[in-house]
């Protein structure tokens, strides 16, 4: 096998990604620290055709030479705004009929493969903060809360590496 030159990756230019269909999936990061973490889900909402990313409370926002370090510039093609509030982004997706999931470790959550959803629907995800994850006021308004299934002796990942599986599998069913 033969690696692909950039040349046969035929990329598309940030105003045909723009205008491109995206799926119906919005990200909300709450209070997510690390601009390293911020530049990935960037970069993996670009790949998978995220709606737009919310960046709210302590999460940075670009331009940030961090930020672009692991975003590589897919800051300028994927729609974004801050919100200082969580809450307050919730609320409003709920009123624009999003269903909103909190990707949260908590008492009667969904398992991420019991998740089914509808073509129809319009979704948002929740993530927070490395240490404290999604905020509980955050967690009491969403619509429902979803957990990787862990099996190792942590029970934890990392919010870029939990945005890229939780992005990826509603990719599959939405797009």
């Amino acid at each position: 096998m033969k690696k692909k030159a950039i040349e046969d990756l035929q990329r598309i230019s940030v105003e045909t990604f723009k205008s491109m269909q995206k799926i119906s999936l919005v990200v909300v990061l709450d209070n997510v620290r690390s601009l390293h973490n911020v530049g990935s889900v960037f970069r993996t909402s670009d790949a998978y055709l995220i709606e737009k990313i919310f960046l709210c409370g302590i999460t940075a926002t670009p331009p940030s030479a961090e930020i672009h370090k692991t975003a590589l510039g897919a800051e300028d093609s994927v729609d974004w705004e801050y919100v200082e509030n969580t809450c307050d982004v919730v609320a409003n997706l709920k009123k624009n009929d999003y269903t909103i999931f909190a990707i949260e470790q908590v008492e009667n959550s969904i398992s991420l493969e019991e998740v089914e959803l509808n073509k129809e629907r319009k979704y948002a995800v929740v993530l927070g903060n490395e240490v404290k994850g999604v905020q509980q006021a955050v967690v009491d308004i969403c619509d429902g809360c979803i957990e990787l299934p862990q099996f190792g002796t942590k029970h934890s990942l990392n919010v870029s590496v939990t945005a890229g599986i939780v992005i990826w599998d509603f990719f599959k069913q939405l797009y």
